[in-house]
């Protein structure tokens, strides 16, 4: 079935929680991680999201819709990007999970993204 793949990933990182989430959040942080991407958003549930920067010379906006929020515990959002020669349509994006589990001082994230068209796109 179409979109029925879900792509996850785990790390553990050698910090607590409320840090890590101060960097997944954090727009400079997300700038060095993110391939130089401006990040825009307010962090409130129904508000936008956006991610502006270049890609192999093009560039892009890719955008979505906070859903989640959970303050060093769980964050939700949609992500839909034109980079993917798809129409801007709802079934077209994606829904992004990060999850952090703390445990003795450092911190297991996990990041699910789902609505993958097939096993090797997730």
């Amino acid at each position: 079935m179409p979109g029925a793949f879900v792509a996850k990933s785990a790390i553990t990182i050698d910090a607590p929680p409320d840090r890590v989430w101060e960097v997944i959040t954090d727009p400079d942080a997300v700038k060095e991680f993110m391939f130089g991407a401006d990040l825009q958003t307010d962090w409130t549930v129904g508000g936008p999201i956006l991610w502006r920067g270049e890609w192999e010379g093009k560039p892009y906006e890719d955008k979505g819709r906070i859903l989640e929020v959970e303050p060093g515990r769980k964050l939700v959002h949609t992500h839909f990007s034109p980079l993917g020669g798809e129409d801007d349509k709802p079934e077209n994006y994606h829904t992004l999970t990060w999850t952090l589990e703390g445990q003795d001082g450092q911190t297991r994230l996990t990041l699910a993204q789902d609505n993958n068209a097939s096993e090797e796109a997730a």
